[in-house]
């Protein structure tokens, strides 16, 4: 496999840290971002000299092309970046704060852009690359109680989706990893959950709260899995624009694309009706 360098967002731990320990084992080079600086020393030695570590806050909209032209200059040319720094807000829409929700935007959204960004015109340059932001199955499917998660995820979804379609004609690709359940904190202490007021909500909200809470640490996902795939799709000549991980995520976003197929199926007639007799077809 060809030598490359990497880099990803938030390795500290969770898949940010099973990406970055399966390039680096695979001969990659790996730049990532971390929060404090025994983060850092942790993460540079896994490898000395090939994981390099960068102190981050990806919603610095200033720091974070600062950190990519470092990296750039001092460890060489990106071939791969993956936007995964992020984090869940648990909580029923009624009882998220607007506040709440712009912090889980601006982290989950505008701080996977602002790294997309950085790197872009480095790769258009050399005519290629790879961009990858880990989204998540609740990027393609939404439960309740995690409205302002699945809002972020379904936004960074067409980002993505978008961006891949611009820059194909540069030869970078655009992927968006969509992971299900994996055995990592990000269900546990990395969470952010919002309080409980409205007893309207006990009887759907508590269970699922309670059942979330027990399956930490628990999940079906392996984390080391998930870096090793996400190695193999960095090695292709045409990689996919979408990489679900895991048999929860296949099995729950399934089910969620039929339904809505189900909805346009059902509604065929109604949302043709909305047309004028002459309009044009896009």
């Amino acid at each position: 496999m060809q030598h490359q360098n990497w880099l990803i967002t938030g390795v500290s731990t969770g898949l940010g840290r099973a990406f970055a320990e399966a390039a680096l084992a695979t001969g990659h080079t790996v730049t990532g971002t971390v929060r404090n600086h025994d983060d850092l020393r942790a993460f540079e030695a896994l490898k000395p000299g090939h994981a390099h570590g960068r102190i981050l806050d990806v919603t610095d909209t200033a720091a974070v092309p600062a950190v990519v032209d470092d990296t750039e200059h001092t460890v060489g040319p990106l071939d791969v970046v993956i936007a995964n720094a992020g984090y869940g807000l648990e909580g029923i829409f009624e009882e998220t704060s607007l506040a709440d929700v712009r912090r889980q935007f601006d982290v989950n959204v505008f701080g996977a852009m602002a790294t997309l960004q950085a790197a872009l015109p480095h790769m258009r340059r050399r005519r290629r690359g790879h961009l990858m932001a880990v989204t998540s199955m609740a990027g393609l499917m939404a439960v309740p109680g995690m409205s302002a998660y699945c809002g972020s995820k379904f936004a960074l979804e067409g980002v993505l989706e978008a961006l891949g379609k611009e820059v194909a004609p540069f030869g970078i690709h655009v992927t968006a990893v969509e992971p299900g359940s994996f055995r990592t904190d990000w269900s546990g202490r990395s969470m952010t959950r919002a309080g409980r007021a409205i007893s309207d909500y006990d009887e759907l909200f508590t269970p699922i709260r309670q059942a979330r809470q027990k399956a930490s640490g628990n999940q079906l996902g392996n984390p080391a899995k998930a870096g090793e795939a996400v190695v193999r799709i960095a090695a292709l000549e045409r990689p996919p624009a979408h990489l679900v991980l895991g048999s929860d995520a296949l099995r729950l976003i399934g089910a969620a694309r039929r339904a809505v197929d189900d909805d346009i199926r059902t509604w065929e007639t109604l949302s043709r009706s909305t047309d004028f007799p002459e309009g044009a077809q896009l």
